[in-house]
């Protein structure tokens, strides 16, 4: 979002991003707010395409934290 509002040199709202991109705004704000939120590969092509990006620049997988002596065995 912020490469966007850099290149057109305006502010850029979430209300602004899910009309366009066409997903309610609850939803936006969960994919944004919520860690883990499960979205659908639908709303991240939208996004994209809003974007112009690929899903890479959308996303970042962050694995969970397994307590010491928790993880699977080697």
């Amino acid at each position: 979002m912020a490469k966007k509002e850099f290149a057109e040199d305006r502010r850029i709202t979430i209300g602004e991003v899910a009309s366009a991109a066409g997903i309610h705004r609850m939803t936006l704000s969960k994919m944004i707010n919520q860690r883990g939120y499960n979205t659908s590969t639908e709303n991240l092509s939208r996004l994209c395409a809003y974007f112009n990006c690929q899903v890479e620049e959308l996303v970042e997988y962050v694995p969970e934290k397994v307590p010491e002596g928790q993880g699977p065995s080697e």
